[in-house]
């Protein structure tokens, strides 16, 4: 997916909190899930990165969600 494809995208992957019900952090992704980690700021990347590292302890296990965009 590239940088285009992600500003278009009408999905995002989001990573839910196990502690603050509605809260939690999203990425645009493609329909399976995948981000691309290059069109991503530095900021998001290293939350992304977060998120992974921490599901099961901070976060749901992630969903791809459709936006209604």
């Amino acid at each position: 997916m590239n940088a285009l494809a992600v500003q278009a995208s009408r999905f995002v992957l989001r990573f839910e909190s196990l502690f603050d019900a509605g809260r939690g952090l999203a990425f645009p992704c493609d329909e399976h899930g995948e981000v691309a980690l290059d069109a991503l700021s530095e900021r998001a990347r290293r939350n992304y990165f977060y998120a992974r590292v921490v599901v099961g302890h901070e976060f749901a296990t992630p969903a791809v969600v459709r936006t209604d965009d």
